[in-house]
């Protein structure tokens, strides 16, 4: 028997893009200031893979492949996760923002 949960709708991958793309934007406004380099390409790094994997979701959308779409959402989740928790993005637990990252 198929359960709800057992079902990526376009409901439920809409859902989740929207906060993923509330996280990504996030992210972009909070980065950590730091001098140096290093840092600063890994920064740029991580907000260009959250990006592709944000266009690659919406690419296998159009092609009506929801399994892979929310995939690659979760992989762009899993990018802004990680430099939350890496101290990259300004998200704190106390932050009301914090409610779109695992930190």
């Amino acid at each position: 028997m198929k359960k709800i949960q057992d079902t990526i709708t376009k409901i439920k991958l809409n859902n989740y893009r929207t906060i993923t793309k509330k996280a990504f934007e996030i992210a972009r406004k909070n980065i950590v200031k730091t001098k140096s380099k290093k840092r600063q390409l890994q920064v740029k790094e991580i907000l260009q893979m959250v990006e592709c994997y944000i266009n690659d979701s919406e690419f296998f959308e159009k092609k009506q492949d929801y399994v892979n779409a929310f995939a690659a959402l979760n992989y762009s989740h899993g990018w802004l996760d990680a430099g939350a928790r890496l101290g990259y993005f300004n998200v704190k637990d106390k932050d009301p923002n914090s409610e779109f990252f695992a930190v």
